[in-house]
């Protein structure tokens, strides 16, 4: 399938009009995900742009390296956009020399004169050097260092204390995870996005390939597994400790195998339409083990249909029997689990 033959939906943020599918590259900072040479990677890359995806995301690891290798290969009429990170987990103090060499660092790795879109991930709530942080980093994106602006795994009460302080049109994104098991960004975070015209960045929308159609009627997998990778540990705990049982799991993935028989669409193809269906989702990020194990073709398939009345009404009386809708009271708000 080329991309001549889908309608590649896209959005516009900051500048940049973008895919509605990122490329996840979190997989890059450890073997655990499975290896490839690097000229397999590149290859798996230039395999998404040929088919239209245009954006890749994520720090971790080599990520930045490659995608900085594999970004000046392309000819000077393919744009793609680089989203990074720059994450404070240890007290700092957010000094013009601090903040500025954090950018320059994902500058000289992406080898780049500019980061297209700096997520930025503050761990300490209490300490308020947050706003100064992103005060600076306003002030490096008017002088050129910085295209856009975004946020990483921050709640609705900061994201909307930051947008309120920092004024309209400087925050365009914030990276969150958003799946039909964890639905904490439809409570609150989602009339923030609104409000200040900030698109959701989701992660996790496939909970680590677990909403696909391999895991339809297979037994309870254990949690420390040796063909598990990381994402899927993670997303297994969410699944039988707070949202709910592997039974019920089972009920949905079934509801949508037949929700994809409507529209004949894998159940990672309605999973992702549901996110992608709520207005304040700019873009789902997906992983891709590039090089071992990617789905660019299948994932093109969530373009082109529509989930209609009756499918939405069959996930929510699934949804309805979980502790999804509790979870932001269990778990917290939007990035609470990391804090």
């Amino acid at each position: 399938m080329s991309c001549s033959e889908t309608t590649m939906e896209t959005f516009e943020l900051g500048q940049f009009t973008a895919s509605r599918i990122w490329v996840g590259l979190w997989q890059l900072s450890s073997i655990a995900w499975g290896s490839a040479p690097v000229a397999k990677i590149r290859q798996g890359m230039a395999r998404h742009v040929e088919l239209g995806y245009n954006a890749f995301a994520d720090h971790y690891g080599s990520a930045e390296i490659l995608f900085g290798q594999f970004r000046e290969t392309l000819p000077e009429s393919t744009s793609v956009l680089g989203a990074t990170k720059w994450c404070v987990f240890r007290q700092t103090e957010p000094s013009r020399p601090v903040v500025e060499a954090a950018v320059r660092e994902r500058m000289t790795r992406m080898r780049t004169t500019s980061v297209d879109l700096l997520q930025f991930h503050w761990q300490d709530y209490s300490d308020k050097g947050y706003l100064s942080a992103l005060q600076i980093l306003q002030d490096l994106q008017h002088e050129g260092l910085i295209s856009a602006v975004g946020l990483c795994n921050f709640d609705a009460i900061r994201t909307d204390e930051i947008c309120t302080q920092l004024g309209p049109g400087f925050i365009v994104s914030n990276q969150v995870q958003f799946s039909l098991i964890d639905t904490r960004p439809l409570h609150g975070m989602a009339d923030v996005c609104e409000r200040h015209n900030v698109k959701l960045l989701t992660y996790g929308t496939l909970c680590g390939g677990f909403l696909s159609d391999k895991w339809l009627h297979k037994p309870e997998p254990d949690l420390y597994a040796d063909d598990l990778t990381p994402s899927q540990r993670k997303y297994l705990d969410v699944i039988l400790k707070a949202w709910g049982s592997w039974a019920l799991f089972q009920s949905l993935l079934a509801v949508l195998r037949d929700i994809g028989d409507r529209h004949r669409r894998s159940i990672a193809n309605i999973a992702t339409r549901w996110v992608l269906d709520h207005p304040f989702v700019g873009a789902v990020i997906i992983g891709a083990r590039l090089g071992v194990s990617e789905h660019p073709d299948d994932n093109l398939q969530v373009f082109g249909f529509t989930l209609l009345e009756r499918d939405n009404r069959d996930i929510e009386a699934v949804l309805g029997l979980s502790n999804g809708r509790r979870m932001i009271s269990t778990i917290g708000d939007c990035g609470a689990e990391y804090r």
